[in-house]
């Protein structure tokens, strides 16, 4: 059984929603993300803290019959884990993922088709589940991934920049044609 919650307003890292990836350490290929949690956001971080509560009370049995005291948590504290990357500070995070591709909508609950509006950076609300494991002796509460929300855009994160910012400044005259140039009687090309 899993606990289902849905939380925001959240920014997702890692976003890995329209192809699935293969996992760390598996040959198991998934959709995820990397959910960051603002600590300001008190009514998410207490909705995760107590979903993460209820699937250790229903693992239990899953884990023989008391929770263990080296139990593996999803809600992790960027501030302590991720301190080089400035994108965690202040921030709880958790990774989700799942075997099937996520629902990804917009502020006016229409799907997104578009793969490039989606992206690690923006913000949204999020679906998930909470399910406790017991897997070759490693044990813990996961995280699954259902369903997202995008509320709003976001700067990129990743390192890479988005087309229309890289171009932001450059208007192109509409009455020349695309592709044709001259040369001056120096050699330069006039566009």
């Amino acid at each position: 059984m899993s606990i289902k919650v849905v939380i925001g307003e959240v920014r997702f890292s890692y976003a890995n929603v329209w192809e699935p990836k293969k996992m760390e350490g598996s040959d198991e290929v998934k959709y995820s993300t990397c959910v960051l949690i603002p600590k300001s956001n008190k009514d998410a971080v207490r909705k995760v803290m107590k979903a993460i509560e209820e699937a250790k009370q229903e693992g239990i049995v899953k884990f023989g019959g008391k929770i263990p005291n080296n139990l593996k948590l999803p809600l992790r504290d960027g501030d302590k884990e991720r301190e080089d990357d400035e994108n965690f500070t202040n921030c709880y995070f958790l990774n989700a993922s799942c075997k099937f591709a996520p629902g990804v909508i917009d502020r006016k609950k229409q799907q997104i088709i578009d793969t490039t509006e989606f992206y690690s950076g923006c913000y949204g609300y999020v679906s998930l589940n909470f399910y406790a494991f017991n897997t070759n002796g490693n044990k813990g509460i996961a995280c699954g991934l259902n369903n997202i929300m995008k509320t709003r855009d976001g700067e990129l994160l990743g390192g890479r920049s988005r087309a229309e910012d890289d171009f932001a400044d450059i208007n192109i005259d509409d009455n020349v044609e695309e592709g044709f140039y001259t040369v001056d009687e120096n050699d330069d090309y006039i566009f």
